[in-house]
């Protein structure tokens, strides 16, 4: 029998390598993993849920950032790059790192076939141990489909969302963001 061994990282060691990296990766806990690269759609639909509520959070102290910052889950030993996060105030950075924020309220991901069931499960349980963290969306790339959940005080409320004439109400930031913002120039085929 041949036994190899798995390369563990540490989390200084994969920051230096991060730096470095032409694509991205997340870190899980010791484990450097490669990021699939994203469709027309996806991009699309990031690009779409990132400009639309900036304009509307213009003027106040909320703020939304692309998938280029790392959101580190100390809970977890986590480092992954939600495609869009909003944060109320100044993004925390973990260690005074430029590139490193800890504390989202609102995070959305565009869903991929790949990744579709890390983002429901696994995910969206290591982002429920950042505490400030308390609106999550997961948006379908292939079929008008969204998924919303919302802290409660009894737990997480689950709605969902297929009608483009309808709008979303972020309870997080207090907007509303109309579905056919977040599917403009996207086809389905």
């Amino acid at each position: 029998m041949i036994t190899t061994v798995e390369r563990r990282y540490s989390l200084d060691e994969y920051r230096a390598i991060e730096e470095k990296a032409e694509g991205r990766n997340e870190y899980h806990d010791g484990e450097i993993v490669p990021m699939p690269g994203g469709s027309l759609s996806h991009s699309r639909i990031g690009r779409n849920i990132l400009t639309y509520p900036t304009y509307l959070l213009r003027d106040t102290q909320f703020e939304a950032i692309n998938s280029d910052l790392r959101l580190y889950i100390p809970q977890h030993n986590q480092g992954v790059y939600p495609d869009v996060m909003v944060f109320d105030g100044e993004p925390q950075l973990n260690d005074n790192r430029k590139d490193e924020v800890l504390n989202p309220i609102l995070i959305v991901e565009v869903l991929s076939p790949s990744t579709a069931d890390y983002d429901r499960q696994s995910k969206f349980r290591m982002y429920r141990s950042i505490p400030s963290f308390c609106e999550y969306l997961l948006v379908e790339q292939d079929e008008v489909f969204i998924e919303k959940y919302s802290k409660q005080d009894q737990g997480w409320l689950l709605g969902d969302f297929n009608d483009l004439e309808k709008s979303i109400f972020l309870e997080s930031v207090g907007v509303e963001l109309p579905i056919k913002e977040i599917y403009r120039s996207v086809s389905f085929g």
